[in-house]
């Protein structure tokens, strides 16, 4: 296979649902976005993409998941939060969840990763839009 070269600032964000499911979207509006930069699952590699995560003011949105292939997530922009909205994993952030690993995240403000699986992208369990919770 050919060398594969993206410019990802030509790419226009498209919806998320195909690979998040329809609470992908809140109120009319895409939560979650993508920019697919590869996809070799055909030839047997993985998937690789930008997402882009926009909770609604005052909420955030909680993602449960389990890894059908390892993960590996850049945090490029924003972060991982707490259920009360603070963060938790600032953009710089890397994190690995391994074939099998159950996770989740909770993303409080707009928060922009590059993600990278090595085979099928996650089985995403559950995706809801919750309110922030109160700090105790």
């Amino acid at each position: 296979m050919a060398s594969l070269h993206v410019d990802h600032t030509a790419m226009e964000w498209t919806s998320g649902v195909p690979f998040y499911g329809p609470a992908a979207v809140y109120d009319g509006r895409d939560i979650v976005q993508l920019k697919v930069l590869s996809d070799r699952r055909k030839e047997g590699g993985g998937i690789t993409w930008l997402v882009r995560f926009t909770p609604p003011s005052g909420k955030l949105i909680k993602i449960v998941a389990t890894a059908l292939s390892d993960e590996h997530v850049f945090s490029l922009q924003g972060g991982r939060s707490t259920k009360g909205g603070e963060p938790s994993q600032r953009s710089g952030g890397y994190s690995l969840n391994p074939k099998g690993q159950p996770h989740s995240a909770m993303i409080a403000t707009e928060t922009m990763a590059l993600v990278v699986y090595t085979g099928e992208p996650d089985e995403i369990n559950a995706m809801d839009v919750v309110d922030i919770s109160p700090a105790a």
